[in-house]
């Protein structure tokens, strides 16, 4: 991020609700720009840069699940989704399509507030870490490089395109292998808290990765369950 305020897309199509998320958000000192359904989010996320979007899933003209799609298929900035009680398809589909974290309505606006800051802290500290020359060498392990530095991931020779929370996974679980982490711990180590989160997510997360990276997803090579307890990466080129 740059000296400017972070920026944030808020894209809802109940004013009231747009009305109710900015007030807070600019209050903690972020700038918000709103969008009332999913074509005009797409023509606000054109214009300028943001660094972070949150989608509600229930929009005219195109839902925030077209919209999350389309923006990850060009941008790898934070989105959160926001999602009513009863949808528990659009959470799934949410993760699926490249979302990092999701919020149930009705929720309350300090969990809210928890989940806008965790997002952009967690983000403003990888770009810092980047810009100051403080990330590590890139980490080889057998055909998989992942250079911490430019937040890029190579596997057999071929680039892979993650989302960010898929990225900051798969470089905790990189940087200590044969480390087992609980997927409360994973929660924390992105977000900075476990805290209104299903841990559940984390499981959506890591199968998008193996999908990505691994030659055979239910043969991994590099992640790896650790029933009951959660997932470790290998430990040494036999694994």
């Amino acid at each position: 991020m740059s000296d400017r305020p972070p920026r944030i897309l808020l894209a809802d199509d109940e004013q009231s609700i747009q009305t109710l998320l900015s007030y807070p958000l600019q209050k903690d000192g972020y700038e918000v720009v709103r969008a009332s359904d999913g074509r005009e989010a797409l023509a606000r996320f054109g214009e300028q840069a943001f660094d972070l979007v949150v989608l509600d899933v229930m929009m005219p003209r195109m839902d925030g699940l077209e919209v999350c799609r389309r923006l990850r298929a060009e941008s790898p900035v934070p989105i959160i989704m926001l999602t009513a009680k009863a949808e528990e398809i659009d959470k799934v589909l949410g993760l699926e399509l490249g979302a990092d974290d999701y919020i149930t309505k009705p929720f309350s606006m300090r969990e809210f507030r928890s989940r806008v800051k965790a997002t952009l802290r967690r983000a403003s500290m990888a770009q810092a870490a980047a810009e100051n020359g403080e990330a590590p060498e890139p980490l080889k392990i057998h055909e998989l490089l992942v250079d911490l530095d430019k937040r890029s991931v190579r596997v057999r020779d071929q680039d892979v395109q993650t989302t960010f929370v898929e990225f900051e996974i798969l470089a905790a679980l990189a940087q200590a292998p044969g480390r087992v982490f609980t997927r409360d711990l994973l929660l924390t180590r992105i977000w900075g808290d476990s805290a209104y989160r299903d841990p559940r997510t984390i499981d959506v997360h890591i199968r998008h990765l193996r999908e990505k990276l691994e030659q055979d997803a239910k043969d991994p090579e590099y992640i790896f369950t650790v029933r009951g307890v959660g997932y470790r990466f290998r430990d040494s080129a036999n694994r």
